[in-house]
């Protein structure tokens, strides 16, 4: 028992540590792509640390205070029922038989936490980001939930581990090559749940500030920074097994995981903001139909 708490601690310090140094060098990135200097790399650190040691005196009820704690505990549970690496036993793992439909459920439930904090902070106009948000998460949530069931179905097995055991034949055994309309859909699904641009209609910070960025302050920013670092990284390892063979070794899982959060950091840098209703009809239309194109596929 000591075992696997000392493993899903080491499990989070390590996802905490890499999901902050991946922001400070999306920062550096999309400063140099706009001919910036940026922050430094280790700047997320420095921001965590010093938001820790403070206090604040805000108050806006229990909800508000819980909503960074929502997202904390869907990344946890996302990382201990992910296989970190093929054929190691050295992290805690939860897998098991239709651990799909959790994670695909959990994969929203600190979104939800979020709206709930946002809709009991302070903000006057906080609902109109919640209103955004769920509209959007609804969209993207269709075509990843979609995808996801159509590679389980064509490998018939619902279990996570099953998944990355069956794309261990090589690269051209990865789902990405043998479902790749499914595997398209998850990908542009990706870049609205990484809250990239074009898809970055939740924040639009050149409009509407929401509430848990502006109402949230010291300790409790710092929360919500841990659970966005945390989540980012959660979602990274799944969609490497899901769709890129998982990883055999630890320095795999590094490249692989770098190499897919540089996708969303890019295209962010390079594309405009969509309007809201522009975001919501690409979502139920372009990454769904690629998705159920896959799914008809296996079925028949």
């Amino acid at each position: 028992m000591f075992a696997n708490f000392s493993s899903i601690a080491l499990t989070i310090l390590g996802a905490l540590t890499w999901g902050l140094l991946l922001g400070g060098i999306s920062r550096s990135v999309t400063a140099r792509i706009h001919g910036r200097m940026g922050p430094r790399v280790t700047q997320n650190f420095i921001d965590l640390w010093k938001l820790f040691r403070k206090t604040s005196s805000i108050h806006h009820g229990g909800m508000f205070w819980m909503a960074p704690m929502f997202r904390i505990t869907g990344a946890i549970c996302v990382l201990i029922m992910v296989p970190l690496v093929v054929g190691q036993n050295i992290t805690y793992n939860m897998s098991f038989a239709g651990d799909v439909f959790l994670l695909i459920y959990i994969m929203f439930f600190g979104c939800l936490g979020m709206a709930l904090g946002a809709g009991n902070s302070g903000h006057p106009y906080a609902v109109i980001a919640v209103s955004r948000g769920l509209a959007q998460m609804s969209s993207y949530e269709l075509s990843f939930s979609i995808a996801v069931v159509a590679i389980a179905v064509g490998l018939h097995t619902f279990k996570i581990e099953g998944i990355v055991a069956a794309q261990q034949a090589g690269i051209t055994s990865w789902n990405i090559f043998r479902f790749p309309f499914a595997s398209a859909g998850a990908l542009l699904a990706f870049l609205p749940m990484q809250m990239a641009y074009p898809f970055g209609i939740v924040l639009a910070p050149q409009e509407i500030p929401i509430g848990p960025p502006t109402e949230y302050s010291s300790r409790m920013l710092s929360f919500m920074f841990s659970g966005r670092a945390l989540f980012g990284v959660a979602k990274l390892i799944l969609f490497v097994s899901l769709l890129f063979g998982g990883a055999s070794s630890w320095l795999g899982l590094f490249v692989k995981t770098f190499l897919l959060y540089m996708y969303p950091v890019v295209v962010s840098s390079v594309f405009p903001r969509f309007r809201t209703e522009q975001s919501i009809r690409f979502l139920w239309f372009i990454p769904t139909t690629l998705a159920l194109v896959d799914l008809v596929r296996v079925m028949l």
